[in-house]
């Protein structure tokens, strides 16, 4: 007899990153109405245009997208010194994902 599926027995969720210019405009729509479910109808156009233009981290499971968030570099001048940086944007776990450490490791 075979045994159930279990949590460690499913297909293992995908991690990918890549660069806005690399990512299609489907993959795009569906990471923008992924944020637009998870922040509730409050994630906007201004926050939509700081989350792309950089390096994209998202996870894929069994159900579609689980989670993702993106890495901006910016610019910053500190004592006359031009310093690159990092701005992380577009964080957001499904709620059936919640706890797991996803969106924070």
């Amino acid at each position: 007899m075979a045994e159930p599926m279990t949590a460690a027995r499913r297909r293992p969720a995908r991690v990918r990153t890549a660069h806005t210019a690399e990512l299609a405009p489907a993959a795009l729509r569906e990471i923008r109405a992924f944020l637009d479910a998870a922040f509730d109808g409050d994630f906007g156009d201004d926050d939509w245009d700081h989350t792309v233009g950089g390096v994209h981290a998202f996870v894929h499971d069994e159900h579609g997208l689980a989670a993702h968030g993106s890495v901006v570099q910016r610019r910053v001048l500190h004592r006359g010194r031009s310093l690159r940086t990092g701005y992380v944007e577009g964080v957001a776990v499904r709620a059936d994902r919640h706890s797991r450490g996803w969106g924070t490791r």
